[in-house]
């Protein structure tokens, strides 16, 4: 069951859902909208390895927007920090984003109850668009949990992405086991 408008405002209410910054203006009929954090990177070298930790070169947004290439795999982030500690967060794209042919993700749009941080936008383009820091990116969707949870994200020792940052983090695939 996704939440609802009021059932956001009632979760933020008793701590179980963090959004900061948060602007009621951009809570949704059953979503909150998050925009494109000051930060985007990609990666160094042409060939991406799976096995290898792959560098990425992180830059800055200018204020005059920047303009993304067909064929680069951009990592950007929200500018907004979430925590979710009894439902399941979604990260949708807007389609006003979809509309100028922007992908935010190409896999990673479900979060894990207990994620906690800003989310890294894996971000592809069929053509040339301009985008801006603080430009609405996507919108978060809330959904119901059944049952206990007996790992919570930020508690495992196995979670990768529990480092609170501004930037965009590259894959960790490395760090698995196989």
């Amino acid at each position: 069951m996704i939440l609802t408008d009021k059932e956001i405002l009632n979760q933020i209410a008793e701590g179980n859902i963090v959004i900061e910054p948060f602007n009621r203006s951009f809570l949704g009929t059953n979503s909150y909208d998050v925009h494109l954090g000051k930060y985007l990177a990609t990666y160094k070298d042409p060939v991406i390895d799976a096995r290898k930790h792959n560098e990425i070169a992180v830059f800055e947004i200018p204020d005059e927007g920047f303009v993304l290439q067909p064929g680069t795999l951009y990592l950007g982030v929200t500018q907004e920090y979430t925590e979710s500690h009894a439902h399941v967060p979604f990260l949708e794209g807007k389609s006003s984003v979809g509309r100028l042919g922007i992908d935010i993700h190409a896999t990673a749009g479900k979060g894990d109850v207990g994620f906690c941080n800003t989310w890294t936008l894996e971000i592809s383009v069929t053509q040339q668009v301009r985008v801006y820091f603080g430009m609405p990116i996507g919108q978060l969707i809330y959904f119901e949990v059944k049952g206990e949870i007996e790992n919570l994200y930020n508690k495992k020792s196995s979670a990768k992405y529990n480092e609170r940052t501004i930037k965009p983090v590259e894959s960790m695939m490395w760090k698995n086991n196989w």
